[in-house]
């Protein structure tokens, strides 16, 4: 599932643009760092749930930022539906 993420050709990175995809119905598929802050991670859980998008958990918030090709540590990453990647 880490490879498709990191190879994923439309993908956004961060909690506010992982909010923003879920709740516009872009997002396929979520990853969520194991330790990112309780206030995200339920939140992040909430949306998800209400819209139907599967989570999955990465070890680390510096491991889902490397995954994604960025040199900071990442709460949340979304793959987004090919449509859709430029729009977010």
């Amino acid at each position: 599932m880490l490879e498709e993420l990191k190879n994923a050709s439309a993908k956004t990175v961060g909690t506010k643009q992982t909010l923003k995809a879920i709740n516009a119905g872009k997002a396929v598929r979520v990853y969520l760092a194991k330790d990112v802050d309780e206030y995200i991670s339920e939140r992040i859980k909430k949306e998800c749930e209400k819209n139907n998008v599967p989570i999955f958990y990465v070890n680390s918030m510096k491991e889902l930022g490397r995954i994604c090709g960025i040199d900071v540590g990442a709460a949340t990453a979304a793959i987004l539906r090919d449509a859709d990647r430029k729009e977010v």
